[in-house]
Protein backbone atom coordinates (compact mmCIF):
# COMPACT_ATOMS: atom_id res chain seq x y z
CA UNK A 1 0.00 0.00 0.00
CA UNK A 2 0.92 3.63 -0.76
CA UNK A 3 -0.28 6.50 1.38
CA UNK A 4 1.49 9.83 1.23
CA UNK A 5 -0.79 11.86 3.37
CA UNK A 6 0.82 15.29 2.14
CA UNK A 7 -0.73 14.63 -1.74
CA UNK A 8 -2.54 17.19 -3.08
CA UNK A 9 -6.01 15.34 -4.13
CA UNK A 10 -8.84 16.75 -6.14
CA UNK A 11 -11.35 15.14 -5.54
CA UNK A 12 -14.34 15.72 -8.86
CA UNK A 13 -17.60 15.72 -7.91
CA UNK A 14 -17.39 16.25 -3.77
CA UNK A 15 -20.79 17.57 -3.57
CA UNK A 16 -22.35 13.75 -4.97
CA UNK A 17 -22.89 10.66 -3.01
CA UNK A 18 -19.89 9.23 -3.61
CA UNK A 19 -18.04 12.07 -4.08
CA UNK A 20 -18.80 13.76 -0.50
CA UNK A 21 -18.04 9.38 0.90
CA UNK A 22 -14.87 9.70 -0.70
CA UNK A 23 -13.81 12.97 0.61
CA UNK A 24 -15.08 11.63 4.32
CA UNK A 25 -12.78 8.94 3.56
CA UNK A 26 -10.16 10.74 2.88
CA UNK A 27 -10.09 12.82 5.53
CA UNK A 28 -10.67 10.37 8.11
CA UNK A 29 -7.29 8.29 7.21
CA UNK A 30 -5.55 11.89 7.51
CA UNK A 31 -5.14 13.25 4.21
CA UNK A 32 -4.58 17.08 4.57
CA UNK A 33 -4.73 18.97 1.48
CA UNK A 34 -7.82 17.80 -0.59
CA UNK A 35 -9.10 20.06 -3.67
CA UNK A 36 -12.60 20.47 -4.47
CA UNK A 37 -14.76 22.70 -6.21
CA UNK A 38 -18.40 23.07 -6.99
CA UNK A 39 -20.03 23.50 -10.71
CA UNK A 40 -20.44 27.19 -10.38
CA UNK A 41 -16.56 27.42 -9.20
CA UNK A 42 -15.31 24.71 -11.82
CA UNK A 43 -17.71 23.59 -14.70
CA UNK A 44 -16.03 19.79 -15.76
CA UNK A 45 -18.01 19.91 -19.12
CA UNK A 46 -15.54 23.14 -19.88
CA UNK A 47 -12.33 22.60 -21.78
CA UNK A 48 -10.50 25.64 -21.21
CA UNK A 49 -11.46 26.04 -17.61
CA UNK A 50 -10.44 22.49 -16.73
CA UNK A 51 -7.29 22.95 -18.26
CA UNK A 52 -6.74 26.17 -16.64
CA UNK A 53 -7.82 24.58 -13.75
CA UNK A 54 -5.07 21.60 -12.89
CA UNK A 55 -2.56 24.41 -14.59
CA UNK A 56 -2.94 26.16 -11.63
CA UNK A 57 -3.62 24.32 -9.06
CA UNK A 58 -0.18 21.43 -9.34
CA UNK A 59 -2.53 18.45 -8.35
CA UNK A 60 -0.76 15.04 -7.38
CA UNK A 61 -4.09 12.92 -7.59
CA UNK A 62 -7.60 12.60 -8.77
CA UNK A 63 -10.77 11.30 -7.85
CA UNK A 64 -12.98 11.49 -11.11
CA UNK A 65 -16.14 10.79 -8.96
CA UNK A 66 -18.28 13.41 -10.92
CA UNK A 67 -20.80 12.46 -13.57
CA UNK A 68 -24.23 12.75 -14.73
CA UNK A 69 -26.49 10.21 -13.00
CA UNK A 70 -30.02 9.01 -12.97
CA UNK A 71 -32.48 6.18 -12.89
CA UNK A 72 -34.12 4.12 -15.85
CA UNK A 73 -36.77 6.96 -16.06
CA UNK A 74 -33.84 9.68 -16.28
CA UNK A 75 -32.29 7.85 -18.62
CA UNK A 76 -34.95 7.37 -20.67
CA UNK A 77 -35.75 10.89 -20.75
CA UNK A 78 -32.81 12.86 -21.22
CA UNK A 79 -30.38 10.11 -23.08
CA UNK A 80 -28.50 13.02 -24.52
CA UNK A 81 -27.34 14.78 -21.23
CA UNK A 82 -26.30 11.43 -20.22
CA UNK A 83 -24.05 10.84 -22.93
CA UNK A 84 -22.67 14.25 -23.92
CA UNK A 85 -22.07 15.43 -20.15
CA UNK A 86 -20.47 12.63 -18.85
CA UNK A 87 -18.16 12.13 -22.18
CA UNK A 88 -17.36 15.78 -21.42
CA UNK A 89 -16.32 15.53 -17.97
CA UNK A 90 -13.99 12.24 -17.95
CA UNK A 91 -11.97 13.40 -21.45
CA UNK A 92 -12.00 16.96 -20.04
CA UNK A 93 -10.85 15.79 -16.70
CA UNK A 94 -8.30 12.70 -17.77
CA UNK A 95 -6.72 15.01 -20.52
CA UNK A 96 -6.20 17.96 -18.55
CA UNK A 97 -4.64 15.84 -15.54
CA UNK A 98 -2.21 14.00 -18.37
CA UNK A 99 -0.92 17.70 -19.47
CA UNK A 100 -0.30 18.30 -16.03
CA UNK A 101 1.98 15.49 -14.94
CA UNK A 102 -0.65 13.53 -12.55
CA UNK A 103 0.32 10.48 -12.62
CA UNK A 104 -2.12 8.83 -10.96
CA UNK A 105 -5.96 8.82 -11.56
CA UNK A 106 -9.09 6.55 -10.39
CA UNK A 107 -11.92 6.73 -12.90
CA UNK A 108 -15.83 5.57 -11.31
CA UNK A 109 -17.95 3.65 -13.83
CA UNK A 110 -20.39 1.83 -13.15
CA UNK A 111 -22.02 -2.13 -13.30
CA UNK A 112 -24.24 -0.65 -16.47
CA UNK A 113 -20.86 -1.26 -18.62
CA UNK A 114 -22.03 -4.88 -19.11
CA UNK A 115 -23.80 -6.50 -21.68
CA UNK A 116 -27.37 -6.99 -20.86
CA UNK A 117 -27.70 -10.94 -20.82
CA UNK A 118 -23.74 -10.98 -19.06
CA UNK A 119 -23.47 -14.51 -17.37
CA UNK A 120 -23.98 -14.02 -13.89
CA UNK A 121 -21.81 -13.09 -11.84
CA UNK A 122 -20.70 -10.62 -13.65
CA UNK A 123 -16.43 -10.64 -14.51
CA UNK A 124 -14.63 -7.89 -15.79
CA UNK A 125 -14.32 -9.82 -19.01
CA UNK A 126 -17.51 -9.37 -19.93
CA UNK A 127 -16.55 -6.05 -21.06
CA UNK A 128 -17.84 -5.20 -24.84
CA UNK A 129 -18.96 -9.23 -25.27
CA UNK A 130 -22.86 -8.32 -25.71
CA UNK A 131 -25.61 -5.64 -26.22
CA UNK A 132 -26.37 -3.22 -23.46
CA UNK A 133 -29.92 -2.82 -21.44
CA UNK A 134 -30.94 0.22 -23.81
CA UNK A 135 -32.71 1.88 -21.11
CA UNK A 136 -29.12 3.52 -19.82
CA UNK A 137 -26.50 2.14 -23.12
CA UNK A 138 -25.81 5.93 -23.72
CA UNK A 139 -24.44 6.16 -20.09
CA UNK A 140 -22.91 3.36 -20.33
CA UNK A 141 -21.09 3.88 -23.16
CA UNK A 142 -20.14 6.86 -21.95
CA UNK A 143 -18.69 4.59 -18.85
CA UNK A 144 -17.03 2.27 -20.99
CA UNK A 145 -15.22 5.13 -22.97
CA UNK A 146 -13.66 6.01 -19.31
CA UNK A 147 -12.42 3.12 -18.77
CA UNK A 148 -10.66 3.00 -22.45
CA UNK A 149 -9.41 6.82 -22.03
CA UNK A 150 -7.83 5.88 -18.47
CA UNK A 151 -5.98 2.30 -20.23
CA UNK A 152 -4.90 4.18 -23.35
CA UNK A 153 -2.98 6.86 -21.24
CA UNK A 154 -1.59 4.33 -19.35
CA UNK A 155 -0.54 2.39 -22.44
CA UNK A 156 0.62 5.96 -24.44
CA UNK A 157 2.00 7.62 -21.75
CA UNK A 158 2.70 5.26 -18.84
CA UNK A 159 0.21 6.82 -16.69
CA UNK A 160 -1.08 5.25 -13.53
CA UNK A 161 -4.60 5.97 -14.40
CA UNK A 162 -7.22 3.01 -12.64
CA UNK A 163 -10.97 2.44 -12.93
CA UNK A 164 -13.76 0.63 -10.30
CA UNK A 165 -16.81 -0.22 -11.80
CA UNK A 166 -19.11 0.18 -8.44
CA UNK A 167 -22.93 -2.46 -8.40
CA UNK A 168 -25.73 -0.22 -7.68
CA UNK A 169 -25.08 2.09 -4.48
CA UNK A 170 -27.17 4.53 -2.21
CA UNK A 171 -26.17 5.93 1.16
CA UNK A 172 -25.72 9.21 2.47
CA UNK A 173 -26.16 12.24 -0.42
CA UNK A 174 -27.83 10.13 -2.54
CA UNK A 175 -30.56 11.67 -4.90
CA UNK A 176 -34.11 11.33 -3.63
CA UNK A 177 -36.34 13.13 -6.43
CA UNK A 178 -39.51 11.26 -6.92
CA UNK A 179 -39.05 10.31 -10.53
CA UNK A 180 -34.81 10.98 -11.04
CA UNK A 181 -33.43 9.00 -8.66
CA UNK A 182 -31.97 5.31 -8.12
CA UNK A 183 -34.42 2.71 -7.20
CA UNK A 184 -33.62 2.96 -3.22
CA UNK A 185 -34.13 6.65 -2.39
CA UNK A 186 -36.98 6.38 -4.33
CA UNK A 187 -38.36 3.47 -2.12
CA UNK A 188 -37.37 4.79 0.98
CA UNK A 189 -39.02 7.80 -0.14
CA UNK A 190 -42.14 6.36 -1.83
CA UNK A 191 -42.03 4.26 2.18
CA UNK A 192 -42.11 7.15 4.23
CA UNK A 193 -44.08 9.01 2.48
CA UNK A 194 -46.96 6.34 2.75
CA UNK A 195 -46.10 5.61 6.00
CA UNK A 196 -46.87 8.65 6.64
CA UNK A 197 -49.38 9.03 4.84
CA UNK A 198 -50.86 6.02 6.37
CA UNK A 199 -51.64 4.65 2.81
CA UNK A 200 -52.78 1.15 2.33
CA UNK A 201 -50.41 0.31 -0.32
CA UNK A 202 -47.07 1.05 -2.52
CA UNK A 203 -46.77 0.47 -6.27
CA UNK A 204 -43.47 -0.18 -7.66
CA UNK A 205 -42.32 -0.35 -10.99
CA UNK A 206 -41.68 -3.54 -12.56
CA UNK A 207 -42.29 -7.75 -12.10
CA UNK A 208 -40.20 -7.43 -8.40
CA UNK A 209 -38.43 -10.20 -9.71
CA UNK A 210 -35.51 -8.51 -10.90
CA UNK A 211 -32.29 -9.03 -9.11
CA UNK A 212 -30.01 -6.14 -7.87
CA UNK A 213 -26.88 -5.92 -5.91
CA UNK A 214 -26.65 -3.13 -3.84
CA UNK A 215 -23.34 -1.47 -2.11
CA UNK A 216 -23.21 1.25 0.90
CA UNK A 217 -21.54 4.43 -0.51
CA UNK A 218 -19.24 4.23 2.31
CA UNK A 219 -18.25 0.86 1.50
CA UNK A 220 -17.89 2.39 -2.23
CA UNK A 221 -15.54 4.95 -0.92
CA UNK A 222 -13.12 2.32 1.20
CA UNK A 223 -12.69 0.45 -1.94
CA UNK A 224 -11.70 3.38 -3.98
CA UNK A 225 -9.48 4.49 -1.58
CA UNK A 226 -7.94 0.74 -1.01
CA UNK A 227 -7.29 0.67 -4.69
CA UNK A 228 -6.12 4.11 -5.09
CA UNK A 229 -3.24 3.50 -2.44
CA UNK A 230 -2.54 -0.40 -4.08
CA UNK A 231 0.97 -0.07 -5.12
CA UNK A 232 1.80 -0.05 -9.42
CA UNK A 233 3.14 -4.07 -8.82
CA UNK A 234 0.29 -4.97 -7.00
CA UNK A 235 -2.56 -3.45 -9.24
CA UNK A 236 -0.92 -4.46 -12.97
CA UNK A 237 -0.37 -7.99 -11.36
CA UNK A 238 -3.89 -8.46 -10.70
CA UNK A 239 -5.26 -6.89 -13.93
CA UNK A 240 -4.25 -6.43 -17.54
CA UNK A 241 -3.38 -3.32 -19.64
CA UNK A 242 -6.59 -3.15 -21.74
CA UNK A 243 -8.39 -5.46 -19.50
CA UNK A 244 -7.54 -3.00 -16.41
CA UNK A 245 -11.24 -1.68 -14.66
CA UNK A 246 -12.17 -3.42 -11.56
CA UNK A 247 -15.80 -4.46 -9.98
CA UNK A 248 -16.69 -3.33 -6.32
CA UNK A 249 -19.55 -4.51 -5.16
CA UNK A 250 -20.79 -7.13 -2.31
CA UNK A 251 -20.74 -10.15 -4.26
CA UNK A 252 -24.51 -10.75 -3.03
CA UNK A 253 -27.90 -9.56 -4.70
CA UNK A 254 -31.35 -9.53 -3.84
CA UNK A 255 -34.98 -9.09 -6.02
CA UNK A 256 -36.45 -6.24 -5.80
CA UNK A 257 -39.65 -7.33 -4.03
CA UNK A 258 -37.12 -8.71 -1.23
CA UNK A 259 -35.65 -5.17 -1.64
CA UNK A 260 -39.04 -3.16 -1.05
CA UNK A 261 -39.95 -5.98 2.17
CA UNK A 262 -36.80 -4.71 3.78
CA UNK A 263 -37.47 -0.90 3.21
CA UNK A 264 -41.06 -1.35 4.25
CA UNK A 265 -39.94 -3.02 7.31
CA UNK A 266 -37.26 -0.28 7.84
CA UNK A 267 -39.66 2.67 6.99
CA UNK A 268 -42.50 0.73 9.18
CA UNK A 269 -45.11 0.85 6.10
CA UNK A 270 -47.67 -1.61 7.66
CA UNK A 271 -49.60 -1.77 4.23
CA UNK A 272 -49.60 -4.43 0.98
CA UNK A 273 -46.68 -4.00 -1.33
CA UNK A 274 -48.01 -4.53 -5.44
CA UNK A 275 -46.20 -4.69 -8.91
CA UNK A 276 -46.82 -2.63 -11.70
CA UNK A 277 -45.88 -5.22 -14.35
CA UNK A 278 -46.73 -2.22 -17.17
CA UNK A 279 -43.75 -0.92 -16.43
CA UNK A 280 -39.83 -1.88 -17.68
CA UNK A 281 -37.64 -4.07 -15.67
CA UNK A 282 -34.50 -3.42 -16.71
CA UNK A 283 -32.04 -6.02 -16.85
CA UNK A 284 -33.06 -9.50 -14.92
CA UNK A 285 -29.87 -9.62 -12.81
CA UNK A 286 -26.81 -7.82 -12.20
CA UNK A 287 -24.51 -9.23 -9.83
CA UNK A 288 -20.88 -8.31 -9.71
CA UNK A 289 -17.74 -11.04 -9.60
CA UNK A 290 -15.79 -9.31 -7.04
CA UNK A 291 -13.14 -11.81 -6.51
CA UNK A 292 -10.55 -9.47 -8.49
CA UNK A 293 -11.00 -6.71 -5.60
CA UNK A 294 -10.98 -9.62 -3.12
CA UNK A 295 -7.73 -10.82 -4.63
CA UNK A 296 -6.25 -7.46 -3.59
CA UNK A 297 -7.32 -7.33 -0.18
CA UNK A 298 -10.43 -5.58 0.24
CA UNK A 299 -13.93 -6.62 0.71
CA UNK A 300 -17.96 -4.93 1.46
CA UNK A 301 -18.33 -4.87 5.75
CA UNK A 302 -22.04 -3.04 5.64
CA UNK A 303 -24.49 -5.40 5.14
CA UNK A 304 -27.87 -4.08 3.28
CA UNK A 305 -30.59 -3.71 6.23
CA UNK A 306 -27.91 -2.04 8.16
CA UNK A 307 -26.96 0.31 4.91
CA UNK A 308 -31.13 1.22 4.28
CA UNK A 309 -31.44 2.16 8.19
CA UNK A 310 -28.72 4.49 8.38
CA UNK A 311 -29.75 5.71 4.56
CA UNK A 312 -33.31 6.33 6.41
CA UNK A 313 -31.55 8.27 8.76
CA UNK A 314 -30.11 10.32 6.71
CA UNK A 315 -32.90 11.02 4.62
CA UNK A 316 -35.04 11.46 7.56
CA UNK A 317 -32.15 14.45 8.95
CA UNK A 318 -32.05 16.01 5.64
CA UNK A 319 -35.34 15.53 4.62
CA UNK A 320 -36.44 19.19 4.45
CA UNK A 321 -33.60 20.01 1.53
CA UNK A 322 -34.04 16.38 -0.34
CA UNK A 323 -37.55 17.49 -1.52
CA UNK A 324 -38.33 18.05 -4.97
Amino acid sequence: MSRDLDQRIFVAGHRGMVGSAIVRRLKALGYRDLVTRTRDELDLTDQAAVRAFFAEQRIDQVYLASAKVGGIHANNQYPAEFIYENLMIEANVIHAAHQSGVQRLLFLGSSCIYPKLAEQPMKEDALLTGTLEPTNEPYAIAKIAGIKLCESYNRQYGRDYRSVMPTNLYGPNDNFHPENSHVIPALLRRFHEAALNGDEEVVIWGSGTPKREFLHVDDMAAASVHVMELDTQTYQANTQPMLSHINVGTGVDCSIRELAEIIAKVTEFGGRLSFDASKPDGAPRKLMDVSRLEAMGWKAGIGLEEGLRSAYRWFLEHRETVRA
